[in-house]
């Protein structure tokens, strides 16, 4: 087996294990709001996502071309000369580390920030890193990511608010046990067109980023047509990563940002299939997050008395604003350190060491997660502000959350060091601290539920 073909299998491996972030980090986009109102269970839930994200991702590649062509600017590498195709296969290699690393570190603290965009950070970084700014294809990130980015949570949320108000007028006289039971049944349909919708336009970026990797082997010409065995792998580790449940961002979207009524999900669901099917069709690579999000919020604005927690959305805000430039400065960084350990070395070497830096990352986001579990038991518990966010009125909060940023920076960095890139690590860590700063973890501490169960249990038997 050759250099570049070890170096090819782990680049195909890693993508597919950023296709599997991406599912459980963006099951919440399909299932949150049916969970908040137990239209669906949980465990059920998950489930069905997951087979729709299979079977959506067989329907399309529009998006898939968008990736491969639109982000990294293929003609800045001679791929006929060995070594620009390895400099690009290194390239898409580093870019899927930043994107897998932005994935779980939002993951972790809950926030339903955009797998897309983390890839698309990252890729950006990582060609950034390789030729420069000539490395990045602007017009089309301009075209098709950014503007979209700034126009669908818009468009969403006033999409799911006039449906959302629209539907609470209709049904005024309608009974409010009724009304809900309808709805809740109508809202596992629209839950499963987001799960199609999503299959439909994420899995289609990995499928791109694999294509790409192809092309720079040298295993596919740039016009081929997209290989059976990339789509069918792509379906299978979304859909794997969407049965895992990713709970704690469905926390977040159920219970954070609003109280979700049935009428109201079944509203912010369709909404968000509508937008996303659509610009899976002509090709745009729409973040379904920032969709999803911007329904939830357009379904409480548009809901009477509905009381929208404004200060969970800025954060998420900020976590989309710096998802592309964190995730670009991590890949930006894989790239600096392979580069150079493959000067020393060869190619082996620095895919070897930055595929070392990624398995730290993991390890470390892993062992703190454990510390705080979100499943599908808890998933649903009431939103308590105090053990998730730190306020002004509540210093001792914050100072914890600092605590565990700070915790998290140094179990990275020592995870690390066998790599040799503690500095790196921590000053990525760092960044991504500074941005999450107030961010809603989307979790109790377990303690929390045993206390709620009980005063709970002890008020009926005060009734």
């Amino acid at each position: 087996m050759t250099i570049e073909l070890l170096i090819l299998i782990l680049v195909i491996g890693t993508a597919l294990a950023f296709d599997f972030t991406n599912g459980f980090h963006d099951t919440a986009n399909a299932m949150a709001t049916s969970i908040a109102t137990k239209a669906l269970k949980p465990k059920t839930a998950v489930a069905l996502a997951a087979i729709l994200n299979l079977v959506g991702a067989f329907l399309s590649v529009e998006v898939a071309k968008t990736v491969a062509s639109g982000i990294v600017d293929l003609d800045a590498f001679d791929l006929s000369v060995v070594a620009e195709a390895d400099k690009l296969l290194m390239v898409v290699f580093a870019g899927l580390i930043g994107g897998i690393v932005w994935n779980l570190v939002t993951w972790l603290f809950g926030l339903p920030s955009s797998s897309s965009h983390a890839l698309f950070g990252g890729l950006i970084g990582a060609a950034i890193g390789a030729l420069g700014v000539a490395g990045v294809e602007w017009n089309g990130v301009l075209a098709k990511i950014v503007l979209p980015a700034l126009a669908a949570p818009i468009i969403a949320g006033l999409v799911a608010s006039i449906g959302t108000r629209g539907v609470y007028r209709f049904t005024r006289k309608t009974r409010e046990n009724e009304r809900d039971r309808y709805f809740r049944a109508g809202q596992i349909g629209s839950a499963s067109l987001v799960a199609l919708a999503h299959g439909t336009s994420d899995a289609q970026k990995t499928m791109g980023v694999i294509f790409l990797a192809l092309v720079a082997s040298g295993h596919l010409e740039q016009a081929a047509n997209m290989p059976f065995w990339v789509t069918a792998s792509c379906a299978l580790a979304i859909a794997a990563g969407t049965y895992s449940g990713g709970w704690r961002v469905i926390r977040t979207l159920g219970k954070g940002l609003v109280e979700i009524s049935s009428p109201q999900g079944m509203a912010a669901e369709t909404s968000s299939a509508a937008i996303i099917l659509t610009s899976a069709h002509f090709g745009m690579a729409l973040s379904t997050t920032h969709v999803a999000t911007g329904s939830i919020l357009g379904s409480g604005v548009g809901r009477p008395g509905a009381d929208v927690r404004w200060g969970v959305a800025g954060r998420m805000a900020i976590a989309w604003v710096t998802t592309i430039p964190i995730a670009a400065l991590v890949s930006f960084g894989i790239w600096i350190i392979s580069d150079a350990v493959t000067s020393a070395t060869n190619m082996a070497g620095g895919a070897l060491a930055a595929f070392a830096i990624l398995v730290a990352v993991v390890t470390a986001i892993i062992i703190k997660a454990r510390k705080q579990p979100v499943h599908a038991d808890n998933v649903n518990a009431d939103w308590d502000e105090h053990g998730l966010a730190p306020e002004a009125a509540h210093s001792d909060s914050a100072v914890e959350f600092a605590g565990e940023s700070a915790s998290l920076t140094t179990e990275v960095a020592d995870t690390a060091e066998s790599a040799g890139a503690a500095d790196v690590v921590t000053e990525v860590a760092d960044t991504a601290g500074l941005a999450l700063s107030g961010a809603p973890t989307g979790m109790h501490d377990p303690a929390h539920f045993v206390d709620t169960t009980d005063a709970a249990a002890d008020h009926r038997k005060d009734l």
